[in-house]
């Protein structure tokens, strides 16, 4: 199966179906890319050079989906945690790794995915990585994921792709807070609205400031591209 992308703020993004990036995801750095990564995507360099270089960009949320849509690409958001969902579901007996979060959480993540066959896990709390990656190569797993907060989980996964090239590794942000118990996903309505992010920052308001001003800078330089082709990048 070929890639199809579309490009959005001078980045490129796949257009699958949720059933066609999980086939088409077997090994490299899948990123879940949302508005607040494009943005500082923009004014970093070595962060825009790790989304170029990804296997898999998927659009997480309805910023991007919107953003998609204002330049006349219909293509349907893939929730980060759904992608990772089913990956471990069709995992089928493959080695998983996860790295992330905080002790107490990736504990309960762990005995909560008592059908997953996890080999490793790490929290996410660590100065010097060299002994997570020494483990990470003598097992090998076939799926890593990530949970760190985005850059740090993209640039984490960015520097393993050649220690562990037949690795399928993807961040995912909060999810091992939602699996663990320690936090929910908004009611199904909200979500199919494209509401979780509101949902998310009333349960949260510490994430009102990483959200605002990144969406509506996000959809005001959309509709600026889409008008004059322009896409605006911060010089460093």
């Amino acid at each position: 199966m070929d890639r199809r992308t579309v490009k959005l703020q001078g980045f490129c993004i796949d257009t699958f179906s949720q059933e066609e990036a999980l086939e088409f995801a077997q090994s490299g750095q899948v990123i879940t890319i949302n508005p607040e990564m494009v943005v500082n995507a923009k004014k970093n360099p070595e962060f825009a050079k790790i989304i170029r270089e990804a296997q898999l960009v998927i659009p997480d949320g309805i910023g991007v989906e919107t953003g998609l849509r204002i330049l006349g690409a219909k293509v349907k958001r893939i929730p980060g945690i759904e992608f990772a969902a089913k990956l471990l579901e069709r995992s089928a007996g493959k080695p998983v790794a996860l790295i992330g979060a905080s002790h107490s959480v990736i504990e309960k993540t762990v005995k909560n995915l008592h059908n997953v066959n996890i080999v490793y896990y790490h929290d996410g709390f660590f100065d010097d990585p060299a002994g997570i990656i020494e483990r990470l190569k003598e097992k090998q797993p076939a799926i890593l994921l990530a949970a760190m907060g985005s850059p740090k989980q993209e640039e984490f996964i960015y520097n393993l792709k050649e220690i562990l090239p037949n690795t399928l590794m993807a961040g995912v942000g909060g999810s091992f807070d939602v699996w663990a118990g320690e936090a929910e996903r908004a009611p199904l309505i909200l979500r199919k609205l494209g509401l979780e992010w509101l949902y998310r920052t009333v349960k949260e308001p510490k994430r009102f400031k990483r959200i605002f001003p990144a969406l509506p800078l996000f959809i005001l330089e959309v509709i600026i591209e889409k008008v004059t082709g322009y896409v605006y990048v911060k010089q460093r």
